[in-house]
């Protein structure tokens, strides 16, 4: 299969998610996050960034989705598609990334 590269987002903000109080921060999550798929995935580019939805000076359907309540922080995005909110489970986002190719090592 082919590997196409992940695009991965992590929305979040400085102030816990209602639902998620005992959770990591957002910036902990994309940090955790972050050194998991590299320890899992090395030598495979992706690109993952943080947005922090209270600071972020632009908007798309995934922050309003996430300031109306539909959708809990932190929430990861790969490639457009939601793939983990509130307390995101790496074999939910491993397994989308070995969807689209990435071979765990």
């Amino acid at each position: 299969m082919d590997q196409k590269k992940a695009n991965i987002v992590v929305y979040g903000s400085d102030y816990p998610c209602p639902s998620c109080v005992h959770s990591p921060s957002s910036k902990e999550t994309y940090e955790w996050l972050k050194a998991a798929l590299e320890r899992k995935y090395p030598n495979q580019p992706f690109t993952i960034e943080y947005i922090d939805i209270e600071k972020c000076s632009h908007t798309d359907s995934y922050i309003e989705s996430i300031r109306e309540g539909k959708i809990f922080y932190p929430a990861v995005v790969i490639n457009g598609d939601l793939v983990g909110e509130g307390n995101p489970q790496l074999k939910t986002i491993f397994k989308s990334m070995e969807e689209l190719g990435y071979t765990p090592s």
